[in-house]
């Protein structure tokens, strides 16, 4: 451990220096020298270094930095004692250090911001056109029999990414359609009209609420885990293994995972729109007194059938776009843990955006064309 000692002499005084002077044992002489040395002026001192066993260019730099400062504030300092080992160390440091230098880094400019920030986006949409080719590219192979379909990795595909999720899709839905039944019920009580919930619940669910939400929770479940199971393979070199090996990742590992959630979205959103419902009846029930068969009957005579299949047409456009990003975003970790977090992040934040604008697109188009 580093050691300091303070003697005053008829001329100034004498500093000791003792002990390890090394960059893990230099924070209480660093705190002496600034509280009891640094508001000297006009002092003659001497640094004593006989007592100091070690030191590294870390104690040599904080001697060196005492000095000047003392210098500068009109002392005449002096050093004194040093072995071999302590001298060769003090002369090195007295080179090669860069006492005057700013070593901070600028800000960038506006200018370099926009450069760089339009030089990631451009990055980022040739990554994306790239990964879009090559799946592009798995699925002509595919068609023409020169890879097999992988039915086992869907298979499993299908149950982890879709299967497991139902009940969390279905537990969302029940809630969601009792809290807009019940807002509903609310203000429909006031006009009398309480049969009109049916037309509410019916066209609101089935058209628009379970086949959003039921695309943001695939994206916020299975979205993510495809993004950290590819980042974790690209991470340890699975991919790169693969690809030695003569095996196309596109074809194993893209491919199924696009086919599961295409496959299995609609069959999620005609459950997501069961559950819907129930949760609307149930309310409609106790808050409004409709019975089940008076449900039931409005239900058939006033929400049209085309309602339903808008929403279920919608299910495998969301399951590419969550299932393309989620993969893109896995593909794109880097050889660290933090950034498996960072691309996790961002497949789900950019699987939601996507859905949304897509579910816009089809509301206006859908519209546009009488449907």
């Amino acid at each position: 451990m580093a050691q300091l000692r303070i003697e005053e002499t008829g001329r100034g005084m004498t500093v000791y220096c003792s002990g390890l002077w090394q960059a893990t044992a230099l924070d209480e002489v660093a705190g002496t020298v600034r509280e009891s040395l640094a508001p000297l002026r006009s002092y003659e001192i001497t640094f004593e270094l006989s007592g100091v066993e070690r030191i590294d260019s870390a104690g040599a730099l904080l001697l060196q930095h005492t000095q000047r400062r003392l210098e500068a504030g009109g002392n005449l300092v002096k050093i004194q004692g040093a072995d071999d080992d302590s001298a060769r160390m003090l002369e090195m440091v007295r080179q090669y250090s860069h006492p005057g230098t700013d070593f901070a880094v600028a800000s960038p400019g506006f200018l370099a911001q926009t450069g760089r920030q339009t030089a990631e986006v451009l990055a980022n949409g040739m990554g994306i056109t790239a990964f879009v080719g090559r799946t592009f590219k798995a699925l002509v192979n595919l068609l023409f029999l020169r890879v097999g379909f992988r039915y086992k990795e869907t298979g499993y595909q299908m149950m982890e990414s879709a299967i497991k999720a139902l009940g969390i899709i279905a537990l969302t839905m029940f809630l969601v359609g009792v809290v807009v039944a019940y807002q509903s019920a609310v203000q429909l009580k006031t006009y009398g009209a309480n049969i009109f919930i049916v037309d509410a619940l019916g066209i609101s669910i089935l058209r628009e609420l379970a086949p959003m939400l039921t695309a943001i929770v695939v994206a916020g479940r299975s979205g993510s885990s495809y993004a950290a199971q590819i980042g974790v393979m690209k991470m340890t070199e699975e991919i790169d293994a693969m690809r030695t090996m003569g095996f196309d990742p596109f074809a194993f590992l893209v491919l199924p995972r696009l086919f599961a959630l295409i496959i299995m979205m609609p069959i999620l959103i005609f459950f997501a729109d069961a559950f819907g419902m129930l949760g609307g009846m149930l309310i409609a029930h106790t808050e409004l007194g409709l019975s089940v068969t008076l449900f039931t009957d409005r239900f058939t005579e006033a929400v049209a059938l085309k309602h339903f299949w808008v929403g279920l047409v919608k299910g495998p456009f969301f399951a590419v776009l969550i299932a393309s990003i989620g993969i893109y975003r896995g593909m794109q970790v880097k050889n660290d843990t933090e950034s498996i977090g960072i691309n996790t992040t961002k497949s789900v934040v950019e699987a939601i955006f996507a859905v949304i604008i897509c579910d816009a697109l089809f509301s206006i188009v859908f519209t546009k064309l009488g449907f």
